[in-house]
């Protein structure tokens, strides 16, 4: 593992740069990995844990005062007392990572800020060599592609999609797609490939803080299924559901899921 030669300097915009930049080279040791020789479940953890390491250098490093909430290391109560706090995802989509030729796959990089909620986030598609960060976030996101389709395309998992997802989404005279992590699911809909993703029976923090981050930045909508926001850093990191939408669509979709919301 390397770390990149200069620390970043705290200010708030380099927040964004290093939320990026961390992402990134995350993402590139991740790709590195999966070119050795190691498969499947070997492949994942391997995955997991060493991009878990290189992010966690990095914000020890640049940012060494605040606290961090990672899929991959012990939780600490003194979070909820920072007033910064780093909530990361080194490998969103593990199961998808350990699978010869999938994309869908990401790293979620992304800081909480009291008073603020997500203040600075990125999600590194590796396998598609990008990465939305943001305070670049209008630039990436494409709403008038989808827009323009007669029939919303509405993302669900491909290993738990919600049992109601074909019933909504037909309410909104759409049709639904799945597809592995919850980055990967959200940057389609950034991109315009789909106009929602919807998930219910429950997600940690860190499945949806940076995704959620991009796409608020970039003027999509993003809550819970009822409408109530997505809030983080909470004493138990846990968030039951979540829809995401291009920002026309949230109203129509939102009626279509208030008979299940809070189910």
């Amino acid at each position: 593992m390397t770390l990149a030669a200069e620390p970043l300097p705290r200010s708030p915009h380099d927040d964004h740069r290093l939320a990026a930049g961390i992402a990134e080279e995350a993402g590139a040791l991740l790709l590195e990995i999966r070119e050795g020789p190691l498969a499947g479940k070997e492949l994942g953890q391997a995955g997991d844990r060493r991009s878990n390491e290189l992010i966690l250098a990095r914000l020890a490093r640049d940012r060494p005062d605040d606290a961090v909430l990672s899929e991959e290391s012990a939780d600490s109560p003194a979070r909820l007392s920072a007033e910064r706090v780093w909530i990361v995802d080194p490998l969103d989509g593990t199961r998808e990572y350990g699978m010869p030729g999938r994309d869908d796959w990401a790293v979620h990089v992304a800081l909480w800020v009291a008073g603020q909620g997500i203040w600075a986030a990125a999600v590194a598609q590796p396998a598609l060599g990008q990465v939305y960060v943001t305070d670049r976030a209008r630039e990436a996101g494409a709403p008038g592609a989808s827009a323009a389709r007669s029939s919303p395309v509405v993302l669900v998992s491909d290993s738990r999609p919600p049992e109601f997802a074909p019933a909504v989404a037909a309410a909104v005279g759409g049709s639904i797609r799945p597809m592995g992590s919850a980055g990967a699911k959200a940057m389609a809909v950034l991109r315009g490939e789909a106009d929602a993703y919807l998930h219910a029976g429950g997600q940690w923090e860190w499945d949806s803080a940076a995704p959620v981050g991009v796409l608020l930045a970039a003027g999509y909508h993003a809550s819970r299924l009822d409408g109530a926001p997505l809030e983080y850093n909470r004493p138990h990191p846990y968030l039951p559901d979540l829809v995401l939408c291009r920002p026309d669509l949230a109203g129509p979709l939102l009626a279509a899921l208030r008979p299940y919301a809070g189910g």
